[in-house]
């Protein structure tokens, strides 16, 4: 899901938490990200190697958990949706980074992302609800990266067709409160939409985005799991407005 936005103001997720479950599991502490810090310095198999176990407990496992804490706030929201906290193939993407194609070879991500994935994102394109940890750089999000084909046409017609939702849904102060629409955008009107439809600055979106930006000590509160559900909470509407577009439940 991409970067971050440097310009958006950085909330606490405490202000928008609504019900605060009981976190019965390793919790996020600042080693977490301390190690992190330390990762990016020393991107290296051999230190990566020696400080294994490290990565495990205070990294690995304690996100693990909060994924697994994670799947009875995210079926509240949607049944359609997955908190899988296997260590490989679930929610969690890997520490190591693909660098088949990439002139940056060193080894190693230097954040920690969990995407809860659509249970039909294996078929067809799906919006997902997505978190970002990494020192200076956390948020929560939601939508679609970068759909195409009929994912984006459908997309774009349900935002010309239902204008008045997408804007009720986009512009609702519990939203803005939270998130930020964010993503690339053609420069021009894509094929087929009249230049001067209401909506056509979401027309030429090509990411259906909304970020929640947090600082790194929110991730280490006792009720972060509380907060982030109550969060994501919020972009209910968006994700369900996403999910009818593009022809899947929610």
């Amino acid at each position: 899901m991409g970067g971050i936005l440097a310009d958006v103001p950085i909330p606490s997720l405490r202000s928008y938490s609504i019900r605060e479950p009981e976190m019965s599991t390793r919790p996020i502490t600042p080693a977490f990200f301390d190690f992190l810090r330390e990762l990016k310095s020393n991107n290296e198999k051999a230190w990566f190697k020696a400080n294994r176990q490290r990565y495990e407990a205070e990294v690995r496992d304690p996100i693990l958990d909060l994924i697994g804490a994670f799947a009875g706030p995210l079926a509240e929201i949607s049944p359609h949706f997955q908190a899988d906290p296997r260590p490989n193939g679930g929610s969690l993407f890997r520490i190591h980074r693909d660098t088949r194609f990439s002139k940056d070879k060193t080894p190693y991500k230097t954040n920690v992302g969990a995407h809860f994935r659509h249970m039909a994102a294996k078929d067809a394109h799906a919006p997902g609800f997505y978190l970002h940890l990494e020192p200076g750089r956390c948020f929560a999000a939601c939508g679609i990266w970068r759909p195409g084909g009929e994912a984006l046409a459908g997309i774009r017609n349900a935002i010309a067709v239902r204008s008045e939702e997408w804007r009720g849904i986009t512009t609702a102060p519990d939203f803005l409160e939270v998130f930020h629409l964010r993503g690339e955008s053609l420069k021009r009107p894509p094929l087929g939409f009249d230049p001067g439809h209401p909506m056509i600055g979401d027309l030429k979106r090509k990411d259906f985005m909304a970020a929640a930006n947090f600082p790194d000590s929110d991730a280490c509160k006792p009720d972060f799991l509380g907060d982030l559900a109550a969060t994501m909470r919020k972009a209910g509407r968006f994700v369900g407005f996403l999910s009818s577009a593009v022809g899947v439940p929610f």
